[in-house]
């Protein structure tokens, strides 16, 4: 499931969606909030660039409004039905959840949103 070559390996990981070899971003800690979005210009293994276009990733913010909706829907669903919180409480846990997930997902929907546009070539894409 996580193997090289798969896009979630790619999206987990932050690495090069065509080469997997290099993470895409400078810093690898997300929580690092002064650096969380500084990426590499390209991929020093297959010289993928990474912003394919002039502001290609201001589609990861769709993506991103689409992650927050379905961990506040997951939040929602645990607290509620799982834990029995009441609803102040469950909303707690949603407010809770996505500041804590807030970088990462920053990270995920720039991943996904770039694995949407650049596929797996491996050794021979090099």
């Amino acid at each position: 499931m996580l193997k090289k070559g798969s896009k979630l390996n790619s999206i987990l990981t932050g690495s090069c969606p065509r080469c997997q070899n290099e993470s895409m971003y400078v810093n690898k800690n997300p929580y690092n909030m002064a650096k969380v979005l500084d990426m590499h210009e390209t991929c020093s293994y297959c010289g993928l660039r990474y912003q394919l276009e002039p502001s290609f990733f201001y589609g990861a913010m769709y993506v991103s409004y689409a992650v927050n909706v379905a961990v506040g829907i997951a939040a929602f669903i645990v607290s509620h039905y799982f834990l029995d919180l009441n609803l102040k409480m469950s909303f707690g846990v949603i407010v809770g959840s996505l500041l804590i997930l807030y970088p990462p997902i920053l990270r995920w929907s720039r991943n996904i949103y770039i694995n949407m546009f650049v596929s797996y070539k491996g050794k021979e894409g090099n």
